[in-house]
């Protein structure tokens, strides 16, 4: 009898991999992968010959009685395109199967979007709410963002570059201007963070070129929220203020042209703005 091994696999630097993960999936007789193709990178990157089967969203009961019948000879690793499978992914409805079907079902914990995100964000990481990907239509979005607009936990949320603004927007409208953190391409070479407000974030995505990547958005709870929207706390200021500098001079700012911009755009004594510059240039 097989097990149905649930990989998560690197956000983007390959690096983040586990090692008990690269051994489970030498060792699985097939893997089961949202793409194939996309799988198929990793495993040449790590010289693993395992074979492949596809199981994505639409597979349906096909795809679930295909990957019962592997089991049925030996262990199956499921993986998704990028991080821990299940999490707006598709596997669930598998995983019921599979343990109806009385196959064991082990996780092989890694890397996570939501976690990684929420980790680095600055704001309270004890308990936060999951929502995924928000709904497509405006509508339908407002009226989930309406039900959780007291919800005083962080909330997490996923969102496709090609609706960012439109979810941003929705966002300001029905929770307010609340403190948040935008993380783009997790792990990858073009990594990013924006930390600010809900506006803030909006301005920055307001232009008209379109949004690229992967996005991962962290918003403050109504417990943080009710400080934020009139005062924001001095040490996320700060920290806005050094990622908005670093960004700058990356861009090839010269350290005094990225000061006035920072000071103007953040509110904050030009001076101060000057000095850090110079502080993470030498660095």
């Amino acid at each position: 009898m097989g097990t149905l091994y649930l990989v998560a696999t690197p956000l983007g630097n390959l690096e983040d991999i586990t090692l008990r993960a690269l051994r489970i999936l030498r060792e699985a007789r097939v893997i089961a992968a949202e793409d194939t193709r996309h799988t198929r990178k990793l495993l040449n990157h790590f010289a693993i010959a395992t074979p492949t089967m596809s199981y994505h969203e639409h597979s349906g009961q096909t795809g679930i009685a295909t990957v019962l019948t592997a089991l049925a000879a030996g262990d199956v690793a499921l993986v998704s395109d990028a991080g821990t499978p299940v999490i707006s992914d598709p596997g669930a409805e598998l995983i019921r199967a599979t343990l109806a079907a009385g196959y064991p079902v082990v996780p092989i914990p890694g890397p996570s979007a939501v976690i990684t995100a929420l980790i680095a964000s600055g704001m309270p990481a004890s308990e936060f709410t999951f929502l995924g990907f928000l709904p497509r239509r405006s509508q339908e979005r407002r009226a989930l963002l309406l039900g959780i607009s007291h919800e005083p936990r962080t909330l997490v949320i996923y969102e496709a570059p090609h609706r960012l603004r439109a979810c941003l927007e929705d966002l300001l409208a029905v929770l307010g201007d609340r403190e948040a953190c935008l993380a783009r391409e997790l792990t990858k070479v073009h990594e990013q963070w924006l930390r600010g407000t809900l506006s803030v974030l909006q301005a920055r995505y307001g232009g008209q070129d379109e949004p690229r990547g992967e996005f991962t958005l962290v918003i403050a709870g109504t417990s943080q929220a009710s400080q934020s929207q009139f005062e924001e706390a001095p040490e996320m200021l700060a920290i806005r203020a050094r990622d908005r500098l670093r960004e700058l001079l990356a861009a090839g700012s010269k350290t005094r042209d990225a000061a006035v911009i920072a000071a103007r755009e953040l509110g904050l004594p030009r001076r101060e703005m000057y000095r850090l510059a110079l502080e993470l240039a030498v660095n």
